[in-house]
């Protein structure tokens, strides 16, 4: 069923909303102005680090000795991260007070994610302009059974009939634990380096029965009204279900899914320090480091690091455009509201302030993008500025000639 609330805001609501979103629009302008300016200079950085890089790497195809000529170097090499530690996740051992841990694996990482069936609450919302400058808001809320990250607190939800529907079973946390001796060849890898090594393979659950017993009293006192010779906890490979049924799942039951990474081939560019690594420091400050799973060349990694950072250019510069003309639309909000009293005529001052901050705002964007490029890319900026400029006075030139020629032109005899 859906539950549907009706609330109104006065015309003086409004206004003074309104003149408040004016702050929050200087605001978001100014952080767009930066982003686009800050965005320019991380781009110009990124790209000249990735080409020293690509001046300076060493290909190294053996790294199965510590070569001590190779200190200080930046280097790629592909080979084997290996680790030989157990990693566990003792889960279930702490209730029934054993040692056996629900999870045992020679891993570089395990990974525990855990869900919960929860009711959650949608909403869908109309407005409705009122002479006057007034507005009414009708909101639609509806519900829907999903598996989600974290527990849902139904208290929160509109509709009085499911503001206690929601329990859970067990809340249990997310968990990673990573191997600490992780190697390539002969080398170790840093922290930093293994956390990057991705991959995710089922990690088997185990549990003995006297651990099932104690989670199955557990849950029972948490529903008495089971059956007491139903199990409530249900393993299958990879995966713990705390409930009835894995297959018909109720609000408040828990799944948690264990997964690792095992050792695997990684291709690196990163600085030789001592039988270690670390991020390689560019001429210009910024560091460069890469992991890659799988054997990559060094040309194919430096690609992907140009590719990513065009990427995230763009990205950003989308964003920062955004962040500009939502700004301006904020300092400017108050004027079509002010025509609210009549709602068609608010429309159509509000559709023309909008086009306005829209063709100012991407204006605005480009002029902070062209000025930060001739600060950090003075060579390519002047080039397009000059280029601008004489694409400007040709234009006008050609104008000139056109006035001219028409001036010029013979009158049509009269008749």
């Amino acid at each position: 069923m859906a539950y549907t609330e009706t609330t109104s805001t006065s015309y003086g609501q409004r206004l003074a909303g309104s003149a408040k979103g004016m702050v929050g629009g200087l605001l978001m302008f100014i952080i767009g102005t930066c982003l686009l300016w800050w965005n320019e200079g991380r781009a110009v950085k990124t790209a000249k680090a990735i080409g020293d890089a690509a001046s300076n790497v060493e290909i190294v195809d053996d790294v199965s000795k510590v070569n001590a000529s190779l200190n200080g170097k930046l280097i790629h090499a592909s080979a084997f991260a290996d680790t030989k530690d157990t990693l566990t996740d003792d889960m279930f051992a702490n209730i029934a007070d054993e040692l056996i841990e629900t999870v045992r694996e020679q891993a570089i990482r395990i990974d525990r994610k855990v869900e919960y069936y929860q009711w959650v609450e949608m909403a869908q919302t109309k407005e409705r302009e009122k002479i006057g400058g007034g507005k009414e808001t009708t909101t639609t809320y509806t519900y829907e059974k999903k598996w989600v990250d974290k527990p849902v607190n139904s208290a929160e939800f509109k509709d009085p009939q499911y503001q206690s529907a929601n329990k859970v079973l067990s809340e249990v946390e997310d968990k990673s634990e990573m191997a600490s001796n992780v190697t390539f060849g002969a080398y170790t890898l840093p922290e930093s380096f293994v956390s990057a090594i991705s991959g995710g393979e089922p990690a088997e659950v185990r549990m003995t029965e006297q651990q099932t017993f104690a989670w199955n009293e557990q849950l029972h006192a948490l529903m008495p009204t089971v059956d007491e010779t139903t199990s409530l906890i249900h393993t299958s490979a990879n995966t713990a279900y705390l409930g009835i049924s894995p297959n018909s799942p109720q609000i408040g039951d828990v799944r948690i899914t264990f997964t690792k990474v095992v050792p695997t081939d990684i291709s690196l560019i990163a600085k030789v320090n001592g039988s270690t690594f670390e991020a390689y420091k560019a001429k210009n400050g910024q560091k460069f480091t890469r992991i890659e799973m799988g054997k990559v060349s060094a040309d194919e990694m430096l690609e992907h690091a140009k590719s990513e950072n065009n990427i995230w250019t763009w990205v950003l510069r989308v964003l920062g455009i955004m962040l500009v003309v939502g700004g301006l639309k904020g300092m400017f909000g108050l004027l079509p509201m002010l025509f609210k009293v009549l709602p068609f005529l608010g429309s159509i001052v509000g559709a023309g302030v909008g086009l306005v901050c829209w063709v100012f705002g991407v204006a605005w964007s480009f002029i902070i993008i062209a000025i930060a490029w001739l600060v950090f890319r003075p060579i390519i900026g002047i080039s397009l500025l000059a280029v601008s400029i004489a694409g400007i006075v040709f234009l006008k030139k050609q104008a000139a000639k056109r006035k001219a020629a028409q001036a010029n032109a013979p009158a049509a005899p009269q008749a």
